[in-house]
């Protein structure tokens, strides 16, 4: 019989807060968020999945039909509802930061930026199968430096900033644990300052 992993004691100074990974597209938000859910004993959702079996389409086919204003509508929604619940790591899509009234739902919670190193994302992004929409287009490395320069003020608010290279997910995972402690407010100090780790 397996043996039963107990949470992590840090779940219990996050109160049920939910935990919101951002940071561009490739970063490793989903890869990332599912061990860092088992370690702390919380429940795992990537957004940009719910998206898609709520409207039985790929991201790629909502973006072509709908266009990106009313995605991020229903992205928007979304997260409203994932907001209601509790003890849960998000793994957000890239451009969720763009639109201002989710930083409502977002600020509820611990919001994790995975500042990756460029490079390697690029280099997942090549590897990669799922297609990025905004990425269909010609020059994909220039098109992501300019989409990556236009977001990085809105990652920095952030409550943790994590430095990523080319840690393997477990890794990551345990560097936000290990992080954490640092940038929980407790009910004393209800302004606790924003992080910027490796």
């Amino acid at each position: 019989m397996a043996e039963m992993q107990h949470p992590h004691p840090i779940k219990q100074r996050l109160g049920g807060r939910n935990l919101y990974l951002i940071g561009m597209m490739g970063s490793g938000k989903t890869s990332s968020g599912k061990p860092l859910a088992k370690q702390l004993g919380y429940g795992f959702i990537d957004v940009d999945k719910v998206i898609e079996e709520l409207l039985g389409k790929s991201i790629q086919s909502i973006f072509d039909e709908e266009g990106e204003v009313q995605f991020r509508e229903i992205e928007a929604q979304v997260l409203q509802n994932i907001g209601q619940r509790h003890s849960l790591v998000v793994a957000t899509g890239g451009g969720v930061i763009t639109k201002s009234t989710n930083w409502g739902i977002l600020h509820q919670g611990v919001v994790i930026w995975l500042n990756t190193n460029p490079e390697q994302i690029l280099n997942r992004l090549s590897s990669d199968q799922n297609k990025r929409p905004l990425l269909q287009k010609n020059n994909k490395e220039a098109v992501f430096y300019s989409i990556l320069k236009e977001r990085q003020a809105l990652y920095s608010e952030a409550d943790l900033h994590l430095n990523v290279d080319i840690e393997p997910p477990g890794e990551v995972a345990r560097m936000i644990i290990e992080k954490l402690p640092s940038i929980i407010r407790s009910p004393e100090d209800p302004a606790a300052p924003h992080t910027t780790s490796k």
